[in-house]
């Protein structure tokens, strides 16, 4: 899923009546691809940026990102919560969870900005910075998904 388009075709096609554990490892291939873009921003930084990248990153970031919360959050969890009963680790790994949603959120629209930015050739982007926020990012990301495909979306806690 390298296009926008994908990604928009993704979240169009989102399941609205049940969990689907395909649909949302799909939804996390486009994530962690999205990562590999930003980490390869990242390391082209200060001198050999591919603006084209910057501005598909800048474009797919806040819809891929805030679509799969909404997904986790009005379908994944409440079925998770459900199923918890009396399981105080899970609920609150699902609450730290929300937090980190919350985190990403804001975080992906301040690189949102960083990224629009270093795709218009703007040369006041310190690179430094920027490449510190992209992989603050990605790396926050990578580990959410690690964390949620191993321990949160076992086919054994979402039976239905």
């Amino acid at each position: 899923m390298t296009d926008y388009n994908g990604i928009a075709r993704l979240l169009s096609d989102r399941p609205t009546d049940a969990v689907s554990l395909d649909w949302l490892k799909k939804a996390h291939d486009a994530q962690l691809t999205l990562c590999t873009a930003l980490e390869e921003i990242a390391d082209s930084l200060p001198a050999n940026v591919n603006r084209q990248k910057c501005i598909y990153a800048a474009k797919s970031l806040i819809p891929l990102v805030n679509g799969v919360h909404r997904y986790e959050e009005e379908a994944v969890f409440p079925l998770l919560e459900r199923q918890a009963s009396g399981d105080g680790e899970l609920v609150s790994s699902i609450a730290r969870l929300k937090f980190e949603h919350v985190e990403d959120e804001c975080f992906a629209e301040e690189l949102t900005d960083t990224l629009t930015r270093l795709g218009s050739g703007d040369g006041t982007v310190n690179a430094e910075a920027a490449g510190y926020m992209l992989r603050g990012f990605f790396e926050s990301i990578r580990r959410h998904i690690a964390f949620e495909q191993q321990f949160m979306l076992r086919g054994d806690r979402l039976a239905s």
